[in-house]
């Protein structure tokens, strides 16, 4: 079997460019193509710091998706283009592997009806990193016991959207275990708008964004007498290449709507 067609959105982008490299290591794809809303026309090679590759940076549109043929889009771009980007991917037939964040509920369901109506499946990570993954489940585990729970998640500053996608991720394995519940004083109230973070059916999340940090995310919980602190921290972007190739190799052949690379893990 020829290697997986892998073509890249928002290849120029830190986690983009990241991919792409991951790809061309990889014997058994091809990196096919990338497209970037800038620096159209420079070789993608010398782009991502390497040799020439002779193949160009294009924008993400369908006459590009079409001269490219790729067999699995990997999507790093932001919140305002993933979908427009999944939608032409589903409608040419290549399965879209969608890394940003920033997807709404309704975002969700279009994207859905799509994949159905094409018959081609989409595959939607917010974490990559398999500690990610292991935290999450520890967490789903743990709420069993410690209902009461918060959620920290901490990113660099250049973040556009809060909170991210694992936190929300978790927020919602939390609550399919514990379920909606008030937490607190029920008469607690704010001095000023915010300090509480955001609440998920019952559960508080908290974003906070400043330099020098990349990823990381601590899930607090508090019983009687005692708290439990599950966190992971990612201190480098090749920690997500694992994830993101284990996607890529699942999805080739992907015909369903998949939330979570936990779906693809033993």
């Amino acid at each position: 079997m020829a290697g997986i067609r892998v073509m890249v959105a928002g290849v120029c982008g830190r986690m983009g460019s990241e991919t792409a490299r991951a790809v061309l290591r990889q014997k058994d794809m091809v990196l096919a193509g990338g497209a970037d809303i800038c620096r159209f026309g420079d070789d993608l090679g010398l782009v991502l710091g390497l040799e020439p590759l002779g193949v160009s940076v294009v924008p993400a549109d369908e006459a590009s998706l079409r001269q490219i043929a790729p067999e699995v889009m990997v999507d790093f771009t932001n919140p305002q283009s993933v979908l427009s980007n999944a939608k032409m991917a589903l409608r040419g037939g290549v399965v879209p592997v969608i890394g940003s964040t920033g997807l709404d509920d309704e975002d969700l369901r279009e994207l859905r009806e799509l994949s159905e109506e094409v018959g081609v499946g989409v595959f939607i990570a917010p974490n990559f990193a398999l500690g990610a993954l292991l935290m999450m489940r520890f967490a789903e585990e743990a709420a069993k016991y410690f209902p009461n729970v918060e959620i920290i998640e901490y990113h660099h500053d250049q973040k556009l959207d809060a909170p991210s996608g694992t936190a929300l991720r978790t927020a919602e394995k939390i609550v399919k275990v514990r379920g909606t519940m008030l937490q607190g004083h029920p008469n607690e109230y704010e001095k000023l708008p915010g300090a509480r973070g955001g609440d998920y059916n019952g559960v508080k999340v908290h974003a906070v964004r400043l330099p020098g940090m990349l990823a990381h995310q601590e899930v607090l919980f508090g019983g009687s007498g005692q708290t439990l602190s599950i966190r992971h921290d990612t201190y480098m972007r090749e920690t997500y290449m694992p994830g993101v190739l284990m996607a890529i190799r699942r999805s080739r052949d992907l015909k369903d709507f998949v939330v979570g690379l936990e779906n693809f893990m033993d």
